[in-house]
């Protein structure tokens, strides 16, 4: 079965990312070449590369960061001061009508923070930043992902494109031999009808697979922003696997995957958030000093007050559970986040394994009995031993076998690349294996 998956400002792309980038090359063990020009095969390399640098779903992440930046700095001021000015006993009747005995206040106040909210605050914020990089790396992982399973999925389909091609030879080769046989009168006009009709159904089979073929290349083409095609061909070894670990190993480095950092990253910053909460819980002291003019007499006096709010911590305790079970959440989507990633993760090392089985049976048992199988038909079919029908159900029974060493092949490297991605490490235990 096949399986498919599925920075503040200025910062540079980490160490670990930039291996997370590199790790990716060794799924098909390609040549390290650049391919921009039509005539240039692409290579994987060149499509990472591309997609890296080119792909939008990643440059949102620096204007969030710009947001974090623009709330760090939010969080980090200390209450604002007011300027007030209050007058009283004015436009009234009698003695106080219009101004004349009116009292001026002028007075200047803030809030004394207690409970180390403004410390809170930055922290949770702060959180916010590992958090976003976490995610990126994530993302990175999972586009990364996308190019080099749509990048293998084009080369199966180029490498089926190039059989049908072939196919399309084999065809008219056998058309050409059985009208030499009519002609000869050792063959019926009918079989050359036959081999007439198949050779125009091979030719529209490849037809069909040429215009898949520049269809995946423009979807490959889109993860990196393209909206034309500016290569012809892909460049790879579709038959070349790497040497993997044990299960056990590959599921205890995919437990420490960016994917599930995120989670450990979300509960750091669901902490923050819970001591935010609880520093709502202490009462600020509110403080204001200022100067009261008196018109009447002319004279002036000092004013100065406090204030704090009373029963603040009970009034907060709603925000602190909240939180709390927003923290509290976070570990249970840990843990069904590992188990989806535990079950994925076998299907993919084990179909990886059959396919692998598989191919080396096709290549080393299956594909040289059918070639001799063929030859012989052949051979007896010109000597009038066996009938057309015999001669080309073996042609049919090589085609369909090399296909399935494509199949089987793509299939082994797709979930390699999906194995790499869970585990964010390259499969390579030592030299690769080629499948010739």
């Amino acid at each position: 079965m096949l399986i498919c998956k599925p920075m503040s400002i200025g910062r540079r792309i980490t160490p670990r990312q930039i291996y997370i980038h590199s790790l990716y090359l060794l799924v098909l063990a390609l040549n390290v070449s650049v391919a921009h020009a039509e005539e240039t095969p692409l290579t994987l390399t060149d499509a990472l590369s591309r997609t890296v640098a080119q792909n939008p779903s990643l440059r949102v992440f620096d204007f969030r960061l710009q947001g974090l930046e623009g709330k760090s700095l939010t969080a980090d001021q200390a209450p604002a001061y007011e300027a007030g000015l209050e007058v009283e006993n004015i436009l009234g009747s009698g003695a106080l009508q219009g101004v004349d005995r009116a009292d001026y206040t002028l007075s200047l106040s803030s809030v004394i923070e207690l409970g180390g909210k403004r410390r809170a605050r930055t922290g949770a914020v702060s959180s916010r930043y590992d958090l976003m990089e976490a995610e990126r790396e994530a993302e990175t992982l999972d586009l990364l992902g996308q190019v080099t399973q749509r990048y293998v999925a084009t080369l199966a389909l180029q490498e089926k494109l190039d059989l049908s091609a072939r196919a399309v030879e084999l065809s008219e080769a056998t058309f050409n031999t059985v009208t030499r046989r009519a002609k000869q009168g050792a063959a019926p006009e009918a079989e050359v009808l036959r081999a007439k009709a198949a050779l125009t159904q091979s030719r529209i089979a490849h037809n069909a697979l040429q215009t898949e073929y520049e269809k995946r290349k423009m979807a490959l083409a889109s993860l990196w922003s393209e909206t034309r095609v500016d290569f012809q061909r892909l460049q790879g070894d579709l038959f070349r696997f790497e040497l993997g670990e044990r299960f056990e190993v590959l599921y205890q480095l995919a437990s420490d995957s960016p994917m599930l950092r995120v989670y450990a990253s979300e509960r750091r910053m669901r902490d923050a958030e819970i001591q935010l909460a609880k520093s709502q819980s202490e009462s600020d002291i509110r403080w204001q000093v200022g100067a009261r003019r008196f018109e009447e007499t002319g004279d002036t006096a000092l004013v100065a007050g406090v204030s704090m709010p009373l029963f603040a911590g009970r009034r907060n305790r709603g925000e602190v559970q909240a939180a709390t079970a927003a923290r509290d959440e976070v570990e249970y989507r840990q843990q069904s986040a590992l188990l989806q990633l535990h079950s994925l993760l076998f299907e993919a090392y084990h179909t990886r394994q059959q396919s692998i089985a598989a191919v080396e049976q096709l290549r080393d048992a299956v594909l040289p009995d059918l070639t001799q199988a063929l030859n012989l038909t052949q051979q007896a079919y010109e000597r009038g031993r066996y009938s057309y029908v015999e001669w080309t159900a073996a042609q049919r029974e090589l085609l369909s076998a090399r296909e399935a060493l494509v199949e089987a092949a793509a299939t082994a490297l797709l979930n390699q690349a999906l194995i790499e991605q869970l585990t964010a490490q390259p499969m390579t235990q030592g030299q690769a294996t080629p499948a010739n």
